[in-house]
């Protein structure tokens, strides 16, 4: 059985959110960037547990990104995939991403793909639909739990109030979230052998770009907190009245 795990590079979220060229990039300068979680723990740790079960399993990578995802995609392999691929474009616009990871996973090498339920940047959460879509084959999302007996899985979801199980015949696309794996970190071993693992770099195939940033605004900074004495909440009520505008 053959994996294919996409993977992101997202900015720490420690980092300070800057803009640059009339606000419509971001000013990555100074930036650390990481693998995005919701790939990481999620989908890769995911395929790396079915792999512990079953060594004939075999676990690529795949990334749509520049050379500055190079040690992404390497901590990738040193937490157990097999082998990486890196489609040489930058873009941000989700339906190029997808019709590059399709155009890479359509020649039907693949039983099953993993995405992050979306990358903590643009929270799009949109990759997953669009790559089954252009690929003709099932989607499940926000899953917490997978499961996977011979050519079925077993796919445990969040819904509307409540959580539903599908089941699905392999090949199928699944986008992972919180419950679905535990968070690790390389060992050394990993870290070593990640060196010698191969990491192929593709050129990116002819797709149209479906959107473009006009521009990024930050949110307004925080006013100053006031603070009431707990025996005048007629001076709270007023506030929230004449002021905050919320009564």
């Amino acid at each position: 059985m053959n994996i294919l795990v996409c993977i992101s590079k997202t900015p720490d979220t420690t980092a300070k959110v800057a803009f640059k060229d009339k606000n419509t990039k971001f000013a990555s300068e100074g930036v650390q960037w990481i693998i995005n979680p919701y790939d990481e723990w999620y989908g890769l740790v995911r395929a790396i547990e079915l792999k512990e079960k079953d060594p004939s399993i075999i676990i690529h990578l795949i990334t749509v990104a520049g050379a500055d995802a190079d040690p992404i995609i390497r901590k990738a392999l040193a937490l157990g995939g097999d082998e990486a691929f890196r489609i040489n474009v930058d873009s941000q616009d989700s339906y190029y991403v997808a019709a590059q990871v399709a155009a890479f996973a359509g020649q039907g090498r693949y039983d099953l793909l993993f995405t992050g339920r979306e990358t903590i940047d643009y929270n799009g959460s949109s990759i997953g639909g669009m790559l089954a879509e252009l690929l003709q084959l099932p989607y499940i999302s926000l899953a917490t739990q997978f499961e996977l007996s011979g050519t079925i899985a077993t796919v445990k979801r969040e819904i509307e109030g409540g959580e539903e199980t599908d089941q699905v015949s392999l090949p199928c696309v699944v986008s992972c979230q919180k419950g679905v794996a535990e968070q690790r970190i390389p060992n050394m071993k990993g870290i070593m052998g990640a060196r010698t693992k191969p990491l192929k770099v593709l050129e990116a195939v002819a797709a149209e770009s479906m959107t473009s940033i006009v521009s990024f605004e930050l949110p307004p900074a925080k006013a100053g907190v006031k603070l009431v004495p707990a025996d005048q909440p007629e001076e709270l009520v007023r506030l929230l009245h004449e002021e905050a505008k919320l009564i």
